[in-house]
């Protein structure tokens, strides 16, 4: 698109100008960023009154600076200046409402200064701003392309917040925590409790746990403490509480994942399947539209052919536990096409094909793809890839647990992400989490955990709609 400016000379009085706009969330976050405005009633889902049915507010200078977008690209055009604005505000806007933005010249006035009638005004025609405005017009001849400007990823962490509300109608899971010894296992265990997602069973040093409890400023009156101090007894007491029915899920605290996870997988005594046990990363991305699932990035280091397909199936389970019915799977490597040479690519092609036999179940599933042309339908087609996966893959297979970590990390440190994760394959489900996970993470974690065990309750059947939570994690 092409624009161009307007001199002083050839502009005339009664000329006008108008655009349209559409007021969306990411507005208000931009603008409050911008602004420093931070009034809640402005910012969605912090206006307190906790009702998602009222929209927040649109600041007014945020309707006020619409009319810039007229004034600097279409009357005059681009090197306008302004010398003043006024402005009187009448209706409020919501975010979804369509806004006209117009404007008209009244007055010209020797040598370049044009005055202007300004207004904002709702599509149904209610009016929210009227003002008059005094431009200076541009002093030479400007035609150029549209520019192009970087586009703005506001980092929301909207699906960890869809995965909580999916609990709201769920029951707490007893869950056996291991070795909360430390400030953020504790306070995570307390936080899921307070949440209502967990009702946690204490177990360790009664003397470290109170400790903490202490440092945290929080009391535990009332929470069941089992006092067994040494780790490895008091993973081995965990996994007994699950055999017993005490406990239908077991989170991680001040341990190494290995004294828990070997309690865990031992064959007699344990809480084995037939499945590998393997463990699923929950990414919340900015700009996503889903929740992404990675696996396997912390348990097993060099799968092979039999493991991966394990990691496939149980990451399959928990996206379908999350309210995806169909979950797209991409089986990842450093190229999209079989090569003999990069034993990930023929592993890859391999699970397709036993997912297109049922060997596999639950998910559309398609490999070898690069990260690029799973994630980016424009990367896909650029390639020539036909497949109901690429480019809209909701899980990620990696070749290997470096591999994985990388990935998970990278989105984390440099996308922003939000992680939480589970480790799937046991009898219940197991919260691993780490010293470096926020309490944030950990609930995520717990929320993960409820609603496997029900899904897994229900038979791996789609859940009731309850106000539409499930829904909007459809791909």
């Amino acid at each position: 698109m092409t624009i161009s400016n307007r001199l002083f000379d050839e502009i005339s009085v009664g000329d006008t100008a108008s655009a349209r706009r559409v007021c969306t969330e990411n507005d208000l976050f931009i603008f409050a960023n911008a602004s420093g405005n931070l009034n809640p009633l402005s910012l969605p889902d912090r206006d307190g009154d906790d009702d998602p049915s009222t929209p927040p507010l649109a600041p007014s200078m945020w309707v006020g600076a619409l009319v810039s977008h007229v004034i600097g690209n279409l009357l005059p055009g681009p090197g306008s200046l302004y010398r003043a604005q006024s402005f009187t505000f009448g209706d409020r806007v919501h975010v979804g409402d369509e806004l006209v933005i117009s404007v008209r010249v009244i007055e010209k006035r020797e040598p370049d200064l044009i005055v202007v009638a300004t207004r904002v005004a709702k599509h149904s025609g209610e009016v929210v701003a009227d003002g008059i405005g005094e431009v200076y017009a541009p002093t030479k001849k400007m035609v150029f392309e549209e520019l192009s400007v970087p586009s703005v990823i506001v980092n929301r962490q909207e699906q960890f917040e869809r995965l909580l509300a999916m609990c709201e109608t769920l029951e707490p899971l007893p869950t056996a925590v291991v070795c909360p010894h430390d400030g953020p296992s504790l306070e995570g265990a307390l936080l899921a409790a307070a949440a209502n997602l967990i009702v946690p069973i204490l177990i360790g040093s009664r003397v470290e746990i109170e400790r903490a409890a202490g440092a945290l400023g929080r009391h535990i009156d009332g929470v069941e403490l089992l006092d067994i101090a040494q780790p490895e007894l008091a993973a081995e007491h965990a996994v007994r509480l699950v055999q017993q029915g005490k406990a239908r899920a077991i989170m991680k605290g001040a341990l190494h994942t290995d004294t828990l996870l070997g309690q865990i997988v031992k064959r007699d005594g344990g809480l084995r399947t037939g499945r590998r046990v393997s463990h699923v990363f929950v990414m919340d991305v900015p700009g996503m539209e889903h929740p992404l699932f990675i696996s396997d990035a912390a348990i097993n280091i060099a799968p092979d052919l039999a493991a991966k397909v394990d990691i496939t199936q149980n990451a399959i389970d928990l996206a379908r536990a999350c309210g995806i019915e169909l979950p797209r799977v991409g089986i990842l490597s450093a190229v999209e096409t079989v090569n003999p040479n990069i034993p990930s690519t023929l592993d890859a092609a391999i699970l397709s094909k036993m997912a297109e036999r049922g060997q596999i179940t639950g998910g559309l599933v398609d490999g070898p793809l690069a990260m690029d042309n799973a994630v980016d339908v424009q990367a896909a087609r650029s390639k020539g890839i036909t497949s109901l996966v690429a480019g809209r893959a909701q899980v990620l297979i990696v070749p290997n647990l470096e591999a994985g970590n990388m990935l998970a990390k990278e989105l984390t440190f440099i996308a922003h992400a939000e992680s939480s994760g589970l480790a799937m394959g046991a009898a219940v489900p197991v919260m691993l989490t780490s010293r470096a996970d926020s309490a944030r993470a950990r609930l995520v974690s717990c929320a993960l955990a409820v609603l496997h065990d029900d899904w897994h309750r229900r038979g791996g059947k789609p859940r009731p709609e309850d106000g539409g939570a499930g829904r909007v994690l459809q791909g």
